[in-house]
């Protein structure tokens, strides 16, 4: 696999999320039934390009940070998901964009694996190989080594994605239970056999502090990633407000606690 000359348009071979059933959801919501255009306005071409609500502001992020690296992660034309064999998903009502990165050709590229492949793919193009490292459920490490080439690297994402999953990436994040401290990058993880997470992909607040922030996954069997929709919120509002957050985060296939939030 050749490396691409630019770090948002990645060539995945991805992810797997240890070859689970689909996660059960917790409670069944009713999506709007809106239907979103089938390709984006121009406009449109990365994840800091969707629009805000009224009164809020983009949180600042400094170029060398994983933030700004997945706030300016590209967006295709095409909001639909496609599968790793290139049929469509299924459901078609979930996503309100999607991220410019290849599902690759085989079932490898699911949930927690996304997240970990979007780290990775951070750190590789800060040159921090050193710091491309993963843990499997008996928390064996996996540490990117020489050569430092896409080739390798591609190579050695594959073995991770084959050995790890949501339970030890859940291991290997840190917990942050105070919810105001979110930044873009941390995930909302359920580790288990099945589990599900997602990424946060960008954040905003409004004058008063309050917070507001996008949300990114992947699924099973193996299909883009993509920036979800809000079922609580207008077709057209993808954001996710911190102080709607009671008990539960609800999101179009899956339902998290308040209690997991997790950081690199």
């Amino acid at each position: 696999m050749q490396l691409k000359t630019s770090i948002f348009c990645f060539a995945l071979t991805c992810c797997n999320c240890s070859n689970t059933p689909v996660p059960p959801k917790e409670k069944s919501i009713q999506l709007d039934s809106a239907a979103l255009p089938a390709t984006i306005p121009s406009l449109l071409v990365k994840v800091h390009s969707v629009p805000l609500p009224d009164g809020y502001s983009r949180v600042t992020y400094d170029s060398a940070s994983f933030g700004w690296f997945l706030r300016n992660v590209g967006l295709k034309k095409d909001r639909k998901v496609y599968l790793f064999n290139g049929s469509l998903k299924q459901n078609q009502q979930a996503q309100f964009v999607v991220l410019d990165v290849s599902v690759g050709t085989k079932d490898l590229q699911q949930c927690a694996d996304a997240v970990m492949r979007l780290r990775a793919e951070y750190l590789f193009a800060r040159q921090q190989f050193d710091q491309i490292e993963f843990i499997d459920n008996e928390r064996k490490k996996y540490r990117f080594t020489p050569p430092y080439t896409r080739t390798n690297f591609t190579g050695f994402l594959q073995k991770v994605f084959g050995m790890c999953g949501s339970a030890s990436l859940e291991m290997q994040l840190k917990p942050k239970p105070d919810l105001t401290k979110i930044k873009i990058g941390d995930v909302f993880i359920k580790g288990g056999f099945p589990g599900h997470a997602v990424i946060v992909m960008d954040l905003a607040e409004n004058e008063q502090g309050e917070k507001i922030f996008l949300l990114a996954q992947s699924y099973m069997p193996a299909q883009d990633i993509h920036v979800l929709k809000n079922p609580a919120n207008d077709a057209d509002d993808p954001w996710y407000a911190i102080s709607d957050i009671k008990n539960y985060l609800y999101t179009p296939e899956y339902t998290f606690t308040n209690q997991q939030l997790r950081t690199w």
